[in-house]
């Protein structure tokens, strides 16, 4: 009779030795949370830029890619993915992303920046200095990363004889007081 309650005493300690801990769960676990099923995404377009600013671009192309399956490709997301992308030194993807984005917000001085600054990076200098100066006059001067974009273009634009290890460092901007620095070498 002694051994009936023992018995379910060790039963019970050894399934609850295979709890997941539920509620208390211990915060030194190696293993990732659970997922919950009501709990809410936090916006794509956040988290990249936070990627972005952390130079974690592939991450952040992947939850911009996401925030255009939330919000559709909208100015902000197509300049999102665009200088995820030039980040990346994928220019071509980048090019055609951020004309969609100035296409549709063609009042957005950040996203012209972005795309001088892809020009630039492609060697098309006469357009990247129209494009800087656009977005130059649209922020009224106010941005010190577009203001020394310009600078910088129209310096490479009109000395264009510089040395093979002579490297640039532009700026790109995102909307709100976001800013990412690329540093580009010219080609040798």
């Amino acid at each position: 009779m002694h051994l009936a309650p023992l018995g379910a005493v060790l039963i019970l300690s050894f399934l609850a030795a295979c709890s997941t801990g539920g509620q208390d769960a211990s915060l030194d676990t190696p293993f990732a949370p659970a997922l919950d099923p009501k709990g809410e995404a936090v916006d794509g377009l956040i988290v990249g830029h936070r990627l972005m600013d952390a130079g974690q671009h592939e991450l952040a192309l992947n939850a911009f890619t996401r925030a255009a399956g939330e919000h559709g490709l909208t100015g902000e997301v197509l300049m999102a993915l665009g200088t995820a992308n030039l980040a990346l030194g994928r220019l071509n993807q980048a090019e055609n992303q951020l004309r969609d984005a100035v296409k549709k917000e063609p009042d957005w001085p950040e996203a012209w920046n972005n795309l001088g600054v892809l020009l630039i990076e492609k060697g098309e200098l006469p357009e990247a200095v129209e494009v800087l100066r656009r977005a130059f006059a649209l922020d009224n001067g106010e941005s010190d990363a577009i203001r020394d974009n310009l600078r910088l273009a129209i310096e490479k634009m009109e000395n264009s004889v510089y040395g093979a290890d002579t490297e640039y460092e532009y700026t790109l901007v995102r909307r709100g007081r976001g800013q990412f620095t690329i540093r580009s070498a010219p080609a040798q």
